[in-house]
């Protein structure tokens, strides 16, 4: 057997196998485990071996609200050390990466104190329900010179990059009215309990919890938002508590906006958190002068293309299925029709920002291309307030 082995572009003798192995490891640090720190642990196991090309990584250092359950979260999402108090991951000198997933409300002080104790971060979606934390959030980012990019995954999607492909290819002409829609069911139910995405100081409701998600389609796919028109509604003013009560609901759970992109593109969104039927849908419909391209992401390995260049007697919608044409599909799949997940699309987030990290080019929405994000989530709130049309500035 050989005592060498290619590793990076060298060759590493089998003698120095463990330190030199170690040391170009990235240490990962999770605070918050819930859905989303579930999909972030998946996506760090998972990376390297989707994604050899990658790189290393050693899950280093869970945190929790308390000791027990973060003992036992570390058990399960394979972390080597558990922590009650989120300080001590960002403190660990061997954590370079901190995945942030706690509610909104939090992300403002702890990412600013990951990114001060010299830590890169991925943080999930939105920054924080505050403008004003967010653009301080931001303005972290900038001083540390640390990578903080934002956990938007539907970005990450084959059948969106390949979407964009097509516009950059003008396959449909020049696009002049987008629609994106983005509906689930869980809150559909009138019963259900109140929780905290009810309470306002999580942020607006499905405005800021939902729309980030299709604002990240529109940023990558055309570009800034200038100026918004917004509706909200409570389809349920309060909600039954866990003692038996009812308590008056603080959030907005449907949204409505009118868009004018940058470009002069006409856009609509409209969001639901509580559209009985749907359960993950980020409906995508783009129309140009030379036909249109229909994506649903409940259906997320397909989408539908319509041309004018074809014989009138065939003109008609087409699907296309994604496979391993479609990168990174082939990554995980060799074949087509047998479709990726939600978590795929993490694992890929994963390899983006392991490429981001080693200083090669990433498809990642930054702290400061989020920040456009967050303000235009902020002008639509203000133009529902104000009940007119807002630039975004």
């Amino acid at each position: 057997m050989s005592d060498t082995f290619h590793f990076k572009g060298k060759w590493i003798n089998q003698s120095i196998l463990v330190s030199e192995l170690e040391s170009e490891m990235v240490g990962v640090g999770l605070v918050g485990t819930g859905f989303m720190g579930k999909c972030h642990a998946i996506a760090w196991n998972a990376v390297g071996t989707v994604f050899p090309e990658a790189g290393k990584v050693r899950l280093v250092h869970l945190g929790e609200a308390n000791e027990e359950f973060a003992r036992r979260r570390a058990a399960e999402f394979g972390f080597a050390k558990a922590s009650g108090d989120w300080r001590a991951v960002i403190d660990d000198p061997e954590v370079d990466v901190v995945s942030l997933t706690t509610p909104n409300q939090f992300h403002p002080e702890m990412a600013i104190a990951a990114l001060k104790a010299g830590k890169h971060l991925w943080c999930e979606k939105p920054m924080a329900p505050a403008f004003a934390d967010a653009e301080a959030m931001a303005a972290s980012a900038r001083r540390s010179g640390k990578v903080a990019v934002l956990g938007y995954n539907y970005i990450q999607s084959p059948a969106i990059r390949h979407i964009g492909k097509l516009l950059d290819e003008q396959a449909i002409g020049e696009v002049n009215h987008v629609r994106i829609e983005m509906d689930e069911d869980f809150m559909a139910d009138p019963e259900a309990l109140f929780f905290w995405k009810h309470e306002a100081s999580s942020g607006y409701g499905a405005l800021d919890d939902f729309a980030v998600h299709p604002l990240s389609l529109i940023s990558v796919l055309f570009g800034r938002v200038a100026r918004v028109m917004c509706d909200m509604a409570k389809p349920y003013k309060d909600r039954v508590t866990a003692d038996g009560g009812r308590r008056a609901v603080e959030t907005y759970d449907i949204a409505s906006v009118l868009m004018r992109l940058e470009s002069g593109i006409a856009a609509t969104l409209a969001v639901n958190r509580s559209a009985w039927g749907r359960k993950g849908r980020i409906a995508l419909q783009i129309f140009g002068s030379k036909g249109s391209i229909l994506f649903d992401q409940e259906r997320a390995n397909e989408l539908q293309l319509y041309v004018t260049s074809d014989r009138p007697t065939e003109q008609g919608y087409r699907t296309i299925l994604i496979g391993p044409q479609h990168d990174p599909y082939g990554a995980f799949v060799p074949a087509p029709g047998h479709g990726l997940g939600f978590n795929d699309l993490k694992i890929i987030e994963c390899r983006e920002l392991l490429a981001r990290l080693a200083g090669r080019p990433s498809r990642m929405v930054d702290f400061t291309e989020g920040l456009e994000i967050e303000r235009t989530v902020h002008a639509m709130a203000r133009s529902f307030e104000q009940q007119k049309w807002i630039e975004v500035r």
